[in-house]
């Protein structure tokens, strides 16, 4: 089993890899598989709603949007890191998963998910209600921890001062391990995946 994490830092090994990587050791000690992805600092296009997706992804190729989606497809869980710019999410980050869960969503269902935020002071708690509803969506259970998945610090250095947080951190490892591990003795089970409806559009104005 295996973890893919977003860090959608432009800052390669800033506070939100910091905190993505007390996830991973957590997972190694539990036995499960991490990659991180890195979005890096280059341009990230928006989403325009140009219903041109394909197989692949995205239409367009000249970012790391399909490179994820067909790292996610091998993926059987996720973790979203993001830093806060301005009491939400970075740009980049929502610009880059609009992308990801609009041309394939299909292939995050029924996969477990966590969203981390990582600030100086404020904002964590309305960065995780933006990412958290990529997984409402698209039917991804969310792993919780033993409080709100947020690290505080300025940098690296400071962050690795946040007790509690790198705790939560490790507290949501786990409990992705956990699930990952019911998960898949659900499947051995035989227990099949919840049946989905589909079809009914709800659009007043015409």
């Amino acid at each position: 089993m295996k973890v893919l994490m977003l860090n959608g830092s432009a800052n390669q090994k800033g506070t939100t890899y910091t905190a993505l990587t007390e996830i991973g050791k957590t997972l190694e000690q539990e036995g499960i598989g991490y990659e991180i992805f890195q979005m890096g600092g280059n341009p990230v296009r928006d989403c325009i709603g140009c219903h041109q997706c394909t197989d692949q992804g995205c239409v367009f190729t000249d970012d790391g949007v399909n490179e994820f989606v067909a790292k996610a497809k091998e993926a059987d869980g996720f973790i979203f890191g993001a830093p806060v710019y301005y009491a939400h999410p970075s740009g980049r980050i929502q610009s880059f998963l609009d992308r990801v869960f609009y041309s394939s969503g299909a292939v995050f269902a029924y996969k477990p998910a966590a969203a981390v935020a990582v600030a100086r002071r404020g904002g964590s708690s309305a960065s995780l209600d933006v990412l958290n509803k990529y997984f409402g969506i698209c039917q991804m259970p969310t792993v919780g921890s033993t409080y709100w998945n947020m690290v505080y610090g300025a940098n690296a250095k400071d962050a690795l001062q946040d007790g509690e947080g790198l705790q939560t951190m490790r507290n949501v490892a786990h409990n992705m391990a956990w699930m990952l591990k019911c998960f898949e003795a659900g499947k051995e089970k035989g227990v099949e995946l919840p049946k989905t409806e589909r079809g009914q559009w709800t659009n007043f104005i015409r």
